[in-house]
């Protein structure tokens, strides 16, 4: 038979369970988009994570996973990083003048001497500043920007057959491990 002790503890037990599950989600960086075209774009050379300035309804609109930097850029205006062409949709509950501009320039959080040192890489050689991804990270939004050198389409192709034969040669080792 089962006592209201019995139950009190189960409780408490389920309690102490979802507190230490949402602890663990709050300490995890949550992906909230990424921009996988850049990889296969671009050739990435160095990558940079910044903070993001945003106001309150980007925030809440980023925590429902809402966003889109496939077409984004950043770029150097007056000294100051600055992330463009991403979509952040205005948040559902944020009506007239809490809403924002999804297609907004938003400024990127960076000391003075990486947005000089992305100036000077960018100046002397062709690359340009793409955002891998978008995620929170100890409940801040931060972008992951990389200096990247466009690829042409042949580089493209040489990129896929290198990258299938890396997995080709992997498959077979592992068969031979496993197969003898």
């Amino acid at each position: 038979m089962v006592t209201t002790l019995d139950n009190v503890a189960r409780a408490k037990q389920m309690q102490e369970r979802r507190a230490k599950a949402k602890a663990d989600a709050a300490k995890s960086d949550r992906v909230v988009a990424s921009n996988r075209r850049a990889r296969h774009d671009y050739e990435i050379i160095e990558t940079l994570e910044c903070g993001i300035m945003l106001s309150g309804s980007e925030v809440k609109s980023l925590r429902e996973g809402k966003a889109q930097i496939g077409d984004g850029y950043a770029r150097i205006d007056g000294g100051e990083l600055w992330l463009f062409g991403t979509h952040i949709p205005p948040w559902v509950y944020a009506v007239g003048f809490g809403s924002h501009d999804p297609d907004r320039k938003r400024k990127l959080l960076v000391h003075r001497n990486e947005i000089d040192e992305l100036l000077g890489k960018t100046r002397t050689q062709p690359l340009t500043m793409v955002p891998l991804k978008l995620y929170f990270k100890d409940g801040k939004v931060k972008v992951e920007i990389a200096l990247a050198k466009g690829r042409k389409q042949h580089d493209r192709r040489q990129a896929l057959a290198k990258r299938d034969a890396e997995r080709e040669m992997a498959r077979a080792t592992r068969t031979m491990e496993k197969y003898g």
